[in-house]
């Protein structure tokens, strides 16, 4: 069986049982009787029908516990396998057409440190295009010899092929030599540089069947970026361990939370001789104002599921995963917006192409309790003209949490089509939660049928004990079972589940939870004591008993001291309660340790520990010996249940609602996943640290190849504050997915509960509102060739190496810069304008003027509270359209455009333009706009129509005042005005009677 917690939790649940089962189940493991409770029943009416349900009974917090590990990382007597293990010796070598191949023998005697040794592996390289190459190694052959050794499939994850080459693939800038003294390694050189990028020269290749290593050396300070998914500044540090396993935890500072993405990108800085032309590598810790400087960037794609690690150390970094192979993928740049596009083109695919309605304003909580509450909630946005395009549910809306059903007591069917009738005739929006397990009826109780499992059970969609029984473990609505993905029928039954919810209840979109996957107890807890279903949680729901959200933001205490005081004693009070309910041990565990048994591979304690924020890697998650339909275990592939879910959703949206683009927020996402679907930040905190944090978040999720990323914001867990959520709203303003959500039982945190937040709020919607033509066209750009929407400075400006670390402010696009207030307060923010010292010019998006700063400096900008600074790029076009209430009133209003001048008087910009929901577009418009010496043109090409008028024009860095303005030739008498302080031009109500892009036109001033 997979690892069965059930007798643990039902000793500690027989001192709370009332009485004992007359019929014990058999314990499945042993076939002995084990001990059961008898159930109390209550009733409910659900869809007319009386039912009844147990009186739920909590899991022992027990049953989610682990053995006591020590991470390798953290043991300093753990093994070193570059000290012990023996290396490989490369042999037949043959040419190919797109690279060679090769046969790797164990130089010496196994080492069998974390595994067996094998003893044979397969080398396979291959110049795929002109910009990525790729360096395979795999065992030779899988045989018992070599145990059971899981590779994983292009079925799953996209494995760019080695087919027929690019025929441009001798350009690639990279080449790869190897050698095998003492042992096999390999080096990566960048060709025009000459520069090493990935060496693996005096180390060992460690391959085992539970255990791989290999080491690349890197210069001194690099600058890596991305090998998410955790909570961590931009730059990742050069001491630092990242892990790779799907983890359910509350975003823990530098831990393993949600996804994995293993992928890094390597930017290295060189001062450049002017007269020569010679290059030196520098770091970015210690530049000049007086040198000139280029960069290179380079990608490094590790193609596997399994658990890993990379050890970002000093001078190296090194792998390690527990299984797979060596996949490796390089993408040559040079610069990030370049290595991203070779990689979502080449490995991963573009990212999905959203509705327009998905970049409104979005709301949701845990907590709304009944369809009233939440029609509250959209009236109520109404009422303060806060704009509101989506309102979400948590699982509040469901019977007994589970999934595809509503709770015909306070989320009825009937009372739900009206008002989503009236939502949607408002152009608003609906999206609930769906949850990653599906609870399994209780066997005793007749009334406890759930089609949703009775149809998966029938269909044989879950997955399995060892034994071919259902692994059941324990999720929100109690005892659960677990989709298998890959197994024939789920598909089908996943888009039959989602059509028959949503025939009752139309939905938009979905918003997928708990996909790492999670589960509430170590192993099959659930087997023989599914008569207690459903079943608690082991831990205390926010605002029950021991439980209360009694956290507030930094500084709190400075603004609201009685109320802190009051939260700090509660808090204080809660704690000890919880404490001598619950007294720590006083006994040392001692920590458990797996040898390696040569010829065994062992799922479930694997030799290696990795540092998981959860500690053994079954906690608070389906244990590694789950077992798929094809005999492959959850050791295996844990990792992509996040990126399985979401593509399965997908594909049933898109039969639910033929036609329109699927849009999915989910929480565990791998490589590829933004192509299906965005991602949310997950449980975050309501502090301002997190608010800070979420910008490096969004920056990560760009190079993950997933634009489409937001945070809770105001903070998930614990109480928010108006100061915090006054500065969340509008930094969030400028993120592409922009959502407010937050905990059970937490203080209420819509942006109208406070005034200077509803006011806060405004201001800064309209200016994402009246932006949205610009944001829905970077989309499309991000879609059709693997651009950006949220860049960091260094991406935009790749040669200035004083930007690496740049992580408080952002740019929306290549235009818009946000400088955010990311600290209790303050009243000033301060940040950098980039390419100053170049010539680029920066305009305040307030005032229109332009900003007076050098090069490297940083400028203090005042940002009272509910200011938000925001600059315009010179030499940017920016289209604009009324910020009106929805999107589609927004998308329905006349054309404005703002043309900020650069420093020799140009300009550019770009518009897209189509019907903004299906999938298939059979007409669009692409509008370009230049603007040089004085005159500003637009031209159109394709078919879409788009019948709004042209407004206003508004021209920014006009030196002097012009004697004519003219629109196709004819002057312009009314409605021009021109600010010589600021150097705006002005032009108002220039063509009201036809649509603003049916012909080109000419505006010229001088």
């Amino acid at each position: 069986m997979a690892r069965l917690n059930w007798k643990r939790a039902l000793l500690a649940a027989s001192s709370l049982a009332s009485a004992q089962s007359s019929t014990p189940p058999a314990d499945s493991l042993s076939g002995t009787a084990a001990t059961s409770t008898t159930v109390e029943y209550q009733t409910a009416t659900v869809s007319g029908t009386v039912t009844s349900y147990s009186v739920a009974f909590t899991v022992p917090a027990q049953a989610d516990v682990g053995p006591n590990l020590l991470p390798n990382i953290k043991d300093p007597n753990a093994k070193q396998a570059q000290a012990i293990c023996p290396g490989y010796k490369a042999s037949d070598i043959q040419k190919t057409d797109t690279g060679f191949t090769g046969t790797l023998h164990l130089a010496g005697e196994a080492c069998n440190a974390y595994g067996t040794d094998i003893d044979t592996l397969k080398l396979e390289i291959n110049y795929q295009s002109a910009h990525r190459l790729h360096v395979s190694i795999e065992p030779a052959y899988l045989d018992s010899k070599n145990i059971s050794h899981y590779i994983l499939p292009s079925e799953l994850v996209n494995k760019p092929s080695n087919g027929i080459v690019s025929s441009n693939a001798q350009d690639i800038d990279l080449q790869l030599s190897y050698s095998n003294e003492p042992s096999f390694s390999f080096k990566v050189v960048r060709k025009s540089t000459g520069d090493v990028i990935f060496d693996t020269t005096g180390s060992q290749l460690v391959y085992e069947n539970q255990y791989i290593e290999f080491v690349s050396q890197l210069p001194e300070n690099y600058n890596l970026y991305g090998m998410g998914e955790r909570m961590h500044g931009f730059r990742l540090d050069n001491n630092f361990t990242t892990t790779f396993f799907a983890a359910d935890a509350g975003d823990p500072i530098d831990g393993n939370i949600y996804g994995n993405h293993p992928i890094y990108y390597d930017t290295r800085y060189y001062e450049v001789d002017t007269e020569t032309g010679e290059r030196k590598l520098v770091t970015s810790q210690n530049v000049s104002a007086d040198v000139e400087y280029e960069s290179y960037t380079h990608g490094v794609y590790q193609r596997n599921a399994h658990a890993m690690e990379a050890l970002l150390l000093p001078t190296n970094i090194t792998w390690r995963s527990l299984g797979g192979s060596i996949d490796l993928y390089f993408f040559d740049g040079p610069t990030v917006e370049e290595v991203l596009k070779q990689y979502q083109h080449g490995a991963i695919g573009y990212p999905a192409m959203h509705q327009y309605w998905t970049l409104g304003f979005h709301q949701c909580r845990w907590g709304y309790k009944n369809w009233s509450q939440v029609e509250e909630v959209v009236d109520t946005y109404r009422a303060f003209n806060i704009p509101l395009e989506t309102i979400w549910n948590d699982i509040d809306y469901m019977f007994q949490y589970r999934d595809f059903t509503n709770d015909q007591n306070t989320f009825p069917y009937d009372a739900g089509e009206k008002f989503l009738e009236k939502l949607h005739a408002n152009g608003q929006h609906y999206i609930p939660i769906v949850d990653s397990a599906i609870y399994i009826p209780n066997p005793d109780n007749a009334s406890d049928a759930y089609s949703i499992y009775t149809e998966g059970n029938n269909k044989d969609v879950f997955l399995k004990n060892p034994d071919g029984s259902q692994y059941i473990g324990s999720v929100w609505p109690g005892y659960t079972v677990f989709p298998d993905w890959t197994s024939e029928n789920a598909q089908e039954w996943w888009t039959d589940s989602m059509k028959s919810h949503h025939d009752k209840i139309a939905w938009d979109g979905i918003w997928i939870d708990m996909s790492e996957v999670s589960s509430f107890c170590v192993g099959s807890c659930g087997t023989g004591n599914l008569s207690q279903n459903p079943v608690h949680p082991p831990f205390g729901l926010p605002g029950e008993e021991g439980s209360k959200v009694l956290t507030y933001p930094e500084g709190f205490n400075l603004t609201n001291a009685t109320e802190a005081a009051a939260a700090a004693s509660a808090d204080a009070s809660q704690s000890a309660a919880n404490a001598l309910a619950d007294p720590p041990s006083t006994t040392t565990m001692p920590y458990f340790i797996s040898e390696v048994t040569p010829g065994v591979r062992n799922v479930n304690q694997p030799p290696y520990v990795i540092n998981n924020v959860n500690g053994d890697m079954a906690v608070h998650a389906v244990s590694p010996n789950a077992t798929h339909w094809d005999g492959v275990e959850e050791y295996d592939r844990h990792n992509l249940f996040g990126y399985e879910i979401l593509n399965a959703t997908y594909h049933a949206i898109a039969s639910v609602i033929p036609n329109k683009r699927p849009f999915i927020i989910g929480r565990s996402t791998f490589a590829g996943a933004g192509a299906v679907a965005g991602h949310w930040g997950g449980d975050n905190t309501s502090l301002f640290a997190y608010m800070y944090l979420s910008i490096a978040q969004a920056l990560n999720f760009s190079l993950f190849g997933i634009p489409m990323f937001g945070v809770d914001t105001c903070g998930f867990n614990g109480n928010s504050d108006e100061e915090l959520c006054n500065r969340w709203m509008q930094l969030s303003a400028f993120f592409p997915f922009y959502r407010n959500h937050n905990v059970l039982s937490a203080n209420s945190q819509e942006a109208y509960v406070w005034d200077s937040v509803a006011k806060a709020s405004k201001k800064a919607m309209n200016i994402r509102y009246s932006l949205l033509p610009y944001m829905y066209t970077l989309f499309y750009e991000a879609h059709t060739t693997g651009t950006t929407v949220m860049r960091a400075l260094q991406w935009e400006f790749p040669n200035d190496p004083t930007l690496a670390n740049i992580d408080n402010q952002f740019l929306l696009g290549p235009s818009i810069l946000v400088t955010p207030v990311l600290g209790q307060g303050l009243t000033e923010a301060k940040g950098v304008f980039p390419g100053v010292g170049k010539g680029t010019k920066w305009y305040d998006w307030y005032t229109q003027a332009a900003v007076e700063a050098k090069q490297g400096e940083n400028v203090t900008i005042p940002a009272p509270l509910g200011h938000i600074p925001v600059f315009i790029r010179g030499g940017s076009v920016l289209p604009q359209q009324e910020p009106r209430y929805t999107t589609t009133e927004s998308r329905n209003s006349p054309w404005s455009l703002i043309a900020a001048l650069d420093a020799h008087g140009s300009a550019t910009g770009q518009i897209y333009i189509d019907d903004g929901e299906y999938i298939k577009q059979e007409h669009t418009l692409i509008v370009d706009l230049t603007a040089s010496n004085g005159t500003l043109y637009a031209t159109a090409r394709g078919t879409y129509q788009d019948k709004n008028c042209l407004a206003n024009v508004t021209v920014l860095g006009v030196p002097s005042k012009p004697t004519r303005v003219a629109f196709n030739g004819q002057e312009i008498t009314n409605g021009v005005n021109y600010n010589g302080t600021s150097q705006v031009l002005s032009v108002k109500g220039l063509d009201s009677s036809s649509p603003a892009w049916a012909a080109d036109w000419v505006l010229s001033w001088n």
